[in-house]
This record gives C-alpha cells, structure tokens and sequence, in this order.
C-alpha cells in the first residue's frame, strides 16, 4: 500500500537526518509519481503529503488539472525548450535546468517556480546536465536574465551499492559550498532516490526524490 510505503520512507528519512546531526524537517521527501495514478497520488496526499515529482509535461499538466489544487507539483524530468511553457503552467519546483536555451526558454514563461541547476558531475555522456566547469556560466546566465537558481541537482551513475553514491553527492554538496559565495541563492540540494537516498541525506540533501520505495514497482 502507498500509505505504508510513504511512511517508512518518512521514517527512514528521519533516522538518516538524525544520524547526520539534521533536523529532518529540513528535508522534503518528493514522492515521484510519474509512473502512478491519480488514486495512488490521493493516497500519500490524504495522509497528508503534498510534494509530488512527474517527469513528462503532459501528464504533469493532466494530474495537476484533475488533483487537489495545494500539491506542490516538481518537475524532475528532462525538458524541451519548446514544453516550458507548459511546464512553467504547473510546477512549483525544476529540478532539470541543464542547458542555456532552456534557461531562456523558461525566463520566458514569468514563472516564479524554484529552479535547480542539474549538474553532470560524472560526465556521463547519456546523461544530461551542466558540466561542472560551465555552472557558474549557466549562474550568470540566469542572473542576466532577472532569474536565480535555488539550488542544484544531480543524478549519479548507476552503482549496485548505495555507499558508492557518497561521492557524489559529497561532491555536490562541496560545489555548492564553492559557488554560494557569488550566488546566495544556491540553498538546495537535490540528490538521492529509492536506492540512496538515505546516504544523500547524510551528505546534505534537501531533496529527495524517491518513487518505487512508496508506490511500488
């Protein structure tokens, strides 16, 4: 059941706060819906959750316009220059602002939506995300352009064991620390799913974004 799963995520997330010295009410658990329904959705939201993660514009846009109208919906997927629109329409929050045309694409919309830099910290050529050495120019871009990111995003390589994923997120934490000086704003974290989140949140995750250990497979 969705209920049970929600709540020992929450309770995992605790511990894994409390381990780190955190208050977990630091922490927002985004329950990534983008392979449910909206049943299942209203589940974990009559217990009370309210920050929900889809991936596609258009089943954002069908789930928002047919759910409560208090969900904080996340956008964690990649996105077409040409869908922000349509995303700027229903998200509170961006995870996946990789590319400077998107950037542009989104100053656009009017959003007032909290934007998060994904960064490509292993290079992985698959993936998406800023290079590292480009995210102060990806910063400055946005800053040109009357926007300000919120913090940063970040998924690692595929690793069989969780603890593996300490790197990187150690990694984001750090580059954050590094940037924060010339971009105040950069306050989030966004790091750790299913599989790893606990060991995000020992790095410094203000997000997390997890799915299958909630709605199941």
């Amino acid at each position: 059941m969705v209920a049970d799963g929600l709540r020992r995520v929450q309770r995992r997330a605790a511990a894994a706060a409390t381990r780190a010295g955190r208050d977990p009410a630091e922490i927002v658990l985004v329950a990534v819906s983008k392979t449910v329904g909206p049943a299942e959705i209203m589940e974990a939201y009559n217990m009370g959750h309210r920050d929900f993660g889809e991936n596609r514009s258009h089943e954002l846009a069908a789930k928002a316009q047919s759910l409560p109208d208090d969900i904080n919906w996340h956008f964690v997927g990649t996105i077409q220059s040409r869908k922000a629109k349509e995303v700027a329409h229903y998200a509170a929050v961006v995870h996946s602002i990789d590319h400077e045309s998107l950037l542009r694409a989104w100053a656009k919309t009017g959003s007032s939506a909290d934007l998060l830099l994904q960064i490509n910290l292993a290079g992985e050529a698959q993936k998406h995300g800023t290079e590292p050495a480009a995210a102060s120019q990806m910063l400055t871009e946005a800053a040109a352009l009357g926007l300000a990111f919120s913090g940063l995003m970040v998924f690692p390589p595929l690793a069989p064991d969780p603890e593996s994923n300490r790197v990187w997120f150690r990694k984001l934490r750090e580059m954050r620390g590094e940037l924060q000086p010339e971009y105040p704003s950069l306050v989030d974290l966004s790091m750790g799913m299913t599989d790893d989140f606990e060991v995000a949140i020992e790095e410094g995750a203000t997000l997390i974004r997890v799915g299958r250990a909630i709605f199941g497979t």
